[in-house]
């Protein structure tokens, strides 16, 4: 049932119109959403018709049963009752109605790609409207309120005991309604059930492009639902992909070459190799549906885009190379068996390599001919080739039933077809009627033809070949018959090189090694040198095709039973036939017959033909057209499997070949894929391009066993394959045999092949499109991780195996953009030590606000590590501040033994400014919590200065600035910047401090000899820092800081707490501090023993007591005191509050009546030098007296690592922090600034 959807725009009104044509049987819908319009209009329209829903109340209980059923509701249809339109909805009594419009897509198909689109609750009660529904094939128009059901009459309800069913209409959708805040978002069952039922993932196949070429107009023909089973949809084109041209035209010479013997080992050996993998591919292919596409569908879904994209371009190349194997078959049998007098090229007269030659020119030309012809026929369309296919099914079937009758028949009479033998040398039967040198007639003995081929005149004492004067003629009789015995003499091998007799054995022959034979051309010889490993090549293709089912299982009523079962017993059936041909072949027909591979001993008729009941042609006419049809499904499967992967877009230089004609049919890769045949055509030897696509096919055919094998034993969830009969062991056998046979058949295409498909593997891997397919690969590196990060939780890491493992913590603008690219660019130069890299950032909000912003956030992420080269993991966390975030983010980051040790973040550059006063504090917060946390911290300052990834440096330093060791940090990171290409040119110096008391020679020879043990080049420097005096520059820094730290202290306070701590301060440095006006300030403060009430009125935040503690000890920067305050309160503290009536007082006061005042007197305010907080003094005097040394010393180097001090352990001191590590590091372009995590880093030990 086609369906469609729409929705009546009015505010009155939801339904839903169906246009059903009755013969159909598929629907699509889509769901209108609630709009608070409708809402509204809703409400208003129940509250006007509310007298109306009492009269047509009776009406409405009679056609409620239509709502939830679609069953119902065309059986209403049907009945062609006329319902008029009538909307209400009852607000004081009725519970809302969920109601869903679901059903499956045109096609079989359902919103899988997107999620199954839900139903939404509509708020209204609505009525069945009909109108006159018209005769079949015609459209009717019905409206019908959207209602869950699965076409059933309702039954009561189990949640709500009422037995009255007139009752329990009204309580529809109170059995549900716990979850309807949820029903637009969660389907329910009942809708979701049949869609799933009815699922069936089609791809356009050769029926859906017959109908496109055959549609008339715009009009589409409804797709059929599947409907073939086991025999037609798997076991038939399964046989006939399988038996083949090898069995035609080289199963007879193999048996002869190598005996009954080998010829069954190797038979057994690749039929074991493919039941194997039928076994894995049923696994595989029952967990779950398979569309189209087989084994690559499967490897790639199964093992990953990059094996799927890689095996699935062998198995294209396999699969095109096989229709050149297929049409160099025909041409072979048409031109040797058939119509030998229209080659191209004559080969009468010629011998070895120019015979040779002439044949493969033929197979050239005639070869390109079939495959343009065959090409045209695939391009015009498919639907002939798949007319046909049962024609050439049956020209097997025919073919092989008449070998099993001359069998049969042999064995009570044997056919005649005699081989003449001279000496024991096979002569090749033609030019001549009988097998002997001379006949006796009436008149006397008479020479015969076969004389004057080897005499130079028919006389009796003409000169004759040597061999043939010596040696005796044998006629032998080619067809034994099954019960002569003859298997006993074919058992054993009998390999060749190429250019021998094919001789008798058994017969005497008088050789002369001296002397050349000449006429050649009139002996069978071999063509070609034969060894046991290259039978193996040549006859593996005969067992390929296996995949044929698979490929249809979108085609069959039940894929997940008929797979298996059809694909097994058409190997099996397979197995039997080959392996009885074998037997059959060697009991049969004569040795010497077998190992002529073109019947030229028995008048060059096809040797398998020989043995068939009741015409050779029957053999020959069937191989023949087996051949065409072989060829014809290549080019018609091959151009599909690659638009498969082009579509994919695993490989982006293949995704011209996913277009083709507007009904899909791919001509673009039908062109290419006759290009790659024409290769094979050239090639001309069907025996040198059989173990070409054998190559491929046994890729292909490890990797479904791999994929298997690989599933099984990791155990997924997901792997739950309805086919039981399997088990890792045997897909691991199936696997090691089909490598095995690579290397058995031809070592050196094994390698080609491998590499190719291992060139493929990396290409889409490094440029191909991101799948996710859930494959076993990704579940494989799972289990994997697991294990390791279980290992790595035994214990920390010794010192050798230490890296960093880099946290980035970078901030984001308002347009969710990274703002410090540079950092990743740095991240990225220190990629040498291989180690973990998270970037993080944070978000300011909450998590159910903020999450597509996060999302946004961590794409931007991914877009510069990928831009930046940055291999690694991006994390996005939302808190209701920074501070809190950053904190998770230190903490949580990693998972187990792989966590970060190392935080790289960068250093403030706007904290001096009044609106990024919280920056400084969350990066002093971060300082203390690394340190906490035993992890090393790198700030580096300047990041703008450092140089991309594309820059680089041809000479400078990286100077280390090695004042305390915490760890060995700083000799590991320049050695680390220094494998990157941007710093490889630097060199590295390292510069220690000196001290007075301190040896400085010494100390340059400790450290030479320290780094010579840590394995690291660098020039080494001892500065020595003599003491002097604090200078009156350093005064001057600290005064100025003071005075900064104590503005930002009253920009970070509240009013109340601004008017206290300006009190505070003038109170508090009266004696000490002179005013340029004294009353600028008025002073409003009580000092009290007792604790005051807290205001009454002020907010929480601000109850709280504002306490100044003034003591001996050295006082804060934050509250500078005199000596003569220290004086008058040694030991005490003087509690310093607000009493209420002062609070009061306050408030009433208008905003700002103080603060400026008081602002303007705190700059007017300067402290005398001695009343310095003197730890500030010495801290300040440190990072100049340093400064002022490495700026000597650095200031042109590229880099300047700097161990970096830590915070104040008192927050109060946090601003005077900030100002020392500026005074520290300015005038420097870059600076490190690196911080240890307290743990050894590097060792000197091996």
């Amino acid at each position: 049932m086609y369906t469609h959807v729409h929705e009546r725009e009015s505010a009155r009104e939801r339904v839903c119109v169906f246009h059903h044509p009755v013969n159909s049987s598929h629907s699509e819908l889509s769901y209108p959403p609630p709009t608070k319009e409708r809402e509204r209009g809703s409400h208003a329209t129940a509250k006007r018709g509310e007298e109306s829903v009492r009269r047509r109340e009776s009406e409405e209980k009679k056609h409620t049963s239509l709502i939830p059923s679609a069953g119902n509701f065309l059986w209403a249809l049907g009945r062609g009752r006329k319902v008029r339109k009538s909307l209400h909805l009852f607000l004081a009594h009725l519970l809302v109605w969920p109601s869903f419009c679901f059903s499956p897509l045109s096609g079989g198909e359902f919103w899988g790609s997107e999620g199954i689109r839900r139903g939404r609750m509509v708020n209204n009660l609505t009525e069945c409207e009909e109108e006159e529904g018209a005769a079949n094939n015609q459209v009717v128009n019905t409206t019908c309120p959207l209602k869950k059901g699965d076409g059933n009459p309702k039954e009561s309800s189990p949640f709500i005991n009422s037995t009255d069913p007139e009752k329990n209409q009204q309580y529809d959708g109170k059995n549900m309604a716990l979850f309807e805040e949820e029903m637009d978002t969660i389907p329910m069952v009942s809708s979701l059930l049949s869609s799933l039922a009815n699922y069936s993932n089609l791809p356009q196949g050769s029926k859906e492009h017959e109908e496109a070429e055959n549609n008339e107009g715009s009009r589409k023909k409804p797709v059929q639902a599947p409907r073939m089973g086991t025999l037609m949809g798997v076991y038939l084109p399964c046989l006939q992909n399988i038996l083949g041209v090898i069995l035609f035209l080289r199963m007879t010479w193999m048996v002869g070459i190598g005996g009954v013997i080998e010829a069954f080992i190797i038979v057994l050996m690749c039929c074991s190799t493919t039941m194997l993998t039928a076994i894995s591919m049923s696994a595989i292919a029952t967990n779950g549906v398979v569309p189209a596409g087989g084994s690559y569908y499967m490897i790639s879904r199964s093992l990953g885009p990059e094996f799927g994209g890689a095996v699935g371009i062998c198995f294209y190349l396999g699969t095109t190379f096989a229709g050149a194997m297929y049409i160099l078959g025909c041409i072979e049998i048409l031109l040797v068996y058939i119509v030998p007098q229209a080659a191209v090229f004559k080969m009468e007269g010629l011998e070895g390599a120019e015979a040779e030659a002439a044949m493969l020119n033929n197979m050239r030309v005639y070869g390109t001919l079939v495959l343009s012809f065959m090409a045209i026929v695939v391009f015009v369309g498919v639907k002939y080739v798949n007319k046909l296919a049962l024609l050439f099914l049956a020209c097997v079937i025919c073919s092989i039933l008449a070998v099993y009758a001359g069998v049969i028949k042999t064995a009570f009479e044997p056919p005649v077809f005699p081989v003449c033998v001279l000496g024991n040398r096979t002569l090749v039967w033609k030019g001549f009627d009988v097998c002997a040198k001379v006949i006796e007639r009436e008149n006397g003995t008479v020479t015969t033809k076969l004389w004057r081929i080897f005499c130079d005149s028919e006389f009796l004492n003409a000169t004759c070949d040597s061999y043939f004067a010596n040696n005796n003629i044998t006629e032998i009789q080619g067809i034994p018959g099954v019960m002569s015995g003859i298997l006993r003499e074919n058992l054993f091998g009998n390999y060749m090189d190429k250019g021998a007799f094919i001789e008798k054995l058994g017969l005497p022959s008088v050789d002369e090694p001296d002397s050349m034979p000449t006429n050649t051309n009139r002996y069978v010889l071999a063509d070609i040198t034969s060894f046991f490993t290259m039978l193996v090549g040549i006859y593996f293709p005969s067992v390929t095709g296996i995949m044929a089912g698979s490929n249809r299982s979108g085609d069959l009523q039940d894929a997940q039973k008929s797979i298996p079962i059809g694909t097994i017993l058409a190997i099996t059936t397979t197995s039997i036939i080959y392996m009885s041909s074998v037997l059959l072949f060697g009991s049969c027909i004569e040795g010497t017959v077998l190992r002529d591979k073109f019947g030229e001993a028995v008048r060059g008729n096809l040797v398998i033909g020989t043995l068939a009941w009741p015409s050779p042609w029957v053999i020959v006419i069937g191989s023949f057209f087996s051949t065409c049809g072989a060829g014809l499904q290549s080019l018609t499967g091959a151009p599909r499997l690659l638009q498969a992967i082009a579509r994919d877009g695993i490989v982006p230089f293949l995704r011209v070949f996913g277009h083709g004609k507007a009904n899909g049919e791919p001509t673009w890769a039908l062109l290419l894929t006759a290009c790659i045949c024409e290769i094979g055509i050239l090639i001309a030897s069907l025996d040198n391009v059989a173990p070409i696509l054998s190559m491929f096919f046994l890729m292909c055919y490890m990797f479904v066993n791999l994929a298997c094998a690989v599933q099984t034993l990791l155990r997924t969830p997901n792997w739950r394959p309805r086919f039981k009969f399997y088990h890792w062991t045997l897909s691991f056998l199936g696997m090691s045999l089909c490598l095995s046979l690579m290397f058995i058949c031809s070592w050196y295409y094994a390698i080609i092949a491998m590499a190719i498909a291992g060139c493929i593997y990396k290409y889409i891997e490094f440029r191909g499109a991101e799948k996710e397919w859930g494959d076993g690969i990704r579940g494989l590196s799972l289990s994997a991780a697991r294990f390791a990060l279980m290992r790595l939780e035994e214990g920390p890491p010794h010192t050798k195996n230490w890296r960093p493992q880099i946290l980035v913590l970078v901030s984001m603008d308002s347009e969710l953009n990274v703002e410090q690219p540079r950092l990743l660019s740095l991240t990225n130069q220190l990629k040498a030590g291989k180690g973990l890299t998270i970037v993080g950032t944070a978000l300011e909000g909450t998590y159910l606000e903020n999450h597509p912003q996060a999302q946004q956030a961590e794409q931007s992420l991914r877009k510069l590590m990928e831009a930046e080269k940055v291999k690694g993991f991006c994390q996005v966390v939302i808190s209701s501040n920074m501070r809190d975030a950053t904190s998770h983010l230190v903490q949580a980051g990693g998972l187990g033994g792989l966590q970060h040790n190392t935080v790289l973040a960068c250093w403030p550059r706007n904290w001096k400014q009044a609106e990024d006063h919280q920056s400084w504090r969350n990066f002093i917060e971060l300082v203390r919590e690394t340190t906490a946390a035993s992890k090393a911290l790198l700030v580096p300052k300047n990041i703008s200065a450092f140089p991309s990834n594309g820059e680089r440096f041809t000479e400078g330093h990286i100077d280390v600035w090695w004042i305390v060791h915490d760890g060995g940090m700083l000799m590991l990171l320049p050695f680390l910047l220094r494998q990157h290409k941007v710093w490889r040119k630097c060199k590295m110096r390292i510069f220690t401090v000196a001290q007075m008391d301190d040896n400085s020679i010494q100390m340059k020879k400790d450290l030479t000899t320290f780094l010579y043990h840590l394995r690291i080049d660098a020039a080494v420097e001892v500065v020595e820092m003599h003491d002097s005096d604090i200078s009156a520059y350093t005064y001057e820094k600290t005064l100025m800081m003071e005075q900064r730290s104590q503005i930002l202290k009253q920009i970070n306070l509240t009013k109340t707490e601004r008017e206290r701590e300006i009190q505070s301060i003038a109170d508090s440095s009266r004696g000490s501090i002179r005013r340029k006006n004294p009353a600028a300030v008025t002073t409003q403060l009580s000092v009290t023993e007792e604790p005051a009430a807290s205001c009454k009125e002020e907010k929480p935040e601000e109850e709280e007591q504002l306490i100044h503690d003034q003591s001996t000890n050295p006082p804060t920067p934050a509250t500078p005191q005199s000596p003569s305050a220290e004086a008058e309160t040694p030991g005490t503290a003087v509690q310093m509050t607000w009493t209420e009536a002062k609070c009061d007082g306050e408030q009433a006061k208008p905003i700002g009546a103080t603060t400026p005042e008081a602002i303007k007197d705190l700059f007017n305010m300067k402290p005398e030098w001695e009343n310095l907080n003197q730890s500030n003094l010495r801290r300040m005097h440190t990072a100049l007296r340093l400064n002022e040394v490495i700026i000597k010393k650095s200031q042109e180097a590229r880099l300047v690592l700097l161990n970096m001090p830590g915070p104040p352990k008192n927050r109060s001191g946090d601003e005077n922090y900030m100002e020392f590590m500026e005074v520290l590091t300015e005038g420097l372009n870059r600076v490190l600034l690196v911080r240890g995590g307290g743990r050894e880093v590097i060792t000197i030990y091996s």
